[in-house]
């Protein structure tokens, strides 16, 4: 498995989590939640880029 793959889909399904809960009444929580996924989303195609 590609290294880098596992933290990019991790950071994708909590960013989903993320901007699903922006709706609810704990908006601060999401956008940390969204931030935290949307940072592991790019740390995780740095490696898969720089691993090719």
């Amino acid at each position: 498995m590609r290294e880098g793959l596992i933290p990019a889909v991790l950071g994708t399904v909590v960013s989903a989590s993320g901007a699903a809960l922006l709706c609810s009444k704990y908006k601060l929580a999401a956008t940390g939640i969204l931030g935290f996924g949307l940072a592991h989303v790019v740390l995780g195609a740095i490696d898969l880029v720089e691993h090719r």
